[in-house]
């Protein structure tokens, strides 16, 4: 055999072992588990780990333990040490482009997440469920979420949704939703205070009766003005000729509150919210009280995800209710 025909026979083995490569890791990509192959492709597109496990809905631990099982499978390493992220082996890379093209022979659709809906009120989404509801879209992040807040009975009139979470009177969870929805459930009562900063308030200076709060700015949140059961608060706003802020932002009045020596009605677990407030108590005869209530829509209730929903607002309820006692 001459040296040349030699030289051609390599060529063509040479030219044949990338066909033959590509053939042998699209067979392997066709035999993988869906579950695994999903695991690694988000992995390698997401370049992270942790992103990874929150667009799947599971723990990074249990993302690294499938994907380590893919690697014992498959026999090779599919990602390489790396200072930024995750970074793909030549083989993961390998992987990664079968995946690909496999998932375009098969035109596969992306599958559609369900819309959730949540209808709250404004104060109870910023001081109670926003760090639950934050840490619910860490751990997924395939979640369709439309969160609606409500700052009137108006409001709540209009509103369409999976969850609703309201405030009303304490006997009775009218006004509610004007559609069809299960038996309301009652998550807790709040007792409302006026709130000073300790800041801007030694202890022998702070308001012990109403007379007292004429030395005070007074900031109002407008959505409270047409409740009934906070009308002493209410009247003595109304009665104000200067010294008083009216608004329709519930975080500005906090802030008008912690840092413009302001007095505002606030629930009365704010101190526990934030330790910078304090309630003045006793400034009233009667106590000034609201209800929590939740209903889920009839249509709706069977849903996994809004029975997911419904569970992580009681527990959240449920964790907090040190705040509700007394």
């Amino acid at each position: 055999m001459s040296f040349m025909e030699t030289t051609g026979d390599r060529r063509i083995a040479d030219n044949r072992a990338p066909l033959d490569k590509t053939a042998v890791w699209r067979t392997r990509a066709r035999e993988i588990d869906p579950l695994l192959a999903k695991c690694f492709s988000v992995s390698a597109r997401c370049g992270c780990f942790m992103q990874a496990a929150r667009r799947l809905n599971i723990k990074a631990t249990r993302l690294r333990k499938l994907l380590a099982q893919l690697e014992a499978q498959l026999q090779c390493s599919l990602f390489s040490p790396s200072d930024n992220g995750v970074a793909l082996s030549r083989n993961g890379l390998q992987l990664q482009s079968q995946l690909i093209a496999l998932a375009h022979e098969r035109d596969l659709p992306v599958m559609q997440q369900p819309l959730l809906r949540l209808a709250v009120a404004e104060s109870i989404l910023h001081d109670i469920l926003g760090r639950d509801l934050v840490a619910l879209l860490r751990r997924n992040a395939s979640v369709r979420l439309e969160i609606i807040t409500l700052d009137s009975e108006l409001s709540l009139q209009a509103v369409s949704a999976d969850v609703v979470v309201w405030l009303a009177g304490t006997d009775s969870p009218l006004p509610g939703p004007s559609f069809a929805v299960s038996e309301p459930r009652r998550l807790a009562r709040i007792d409302y205070l006026p709130h000073i900063a300790k800041r801007y308030s030694r202890v022998a200076s702070r308001p012990d009766t109403l007379d007292d709060l004429a030395d005070f700015l007074l900031v109002q949140w407008q959505p409270d003005r047409q409740i009934d059961s906070l009308r002493p608060w209410n009247d003595v706003v109304d009665q104000r000729l200067a010294g008083v802020v009216q608004l329709h932002s519930y975080e500005l009045m906090l802030e008008m509150i912690r840092c413009s020596a302001c007095i505002g009605l606030l629930p009365g677990y704010m101190s526990r919210f934030d330790r910078g407030l304090i309630g003045l108590r006793d400034l009233f005869g009667q106590p000034l009280q609201r209800q929590v209530w939740m209903a889920v829509n009839a249509e709706s209730q069977g849903e996994s995800q809004v029975q997911g929903l419904v569970e992580l607002i009681q527990n959240t309820f449920h964790e907090r209710r040190e705040w509700f006692e007394g």
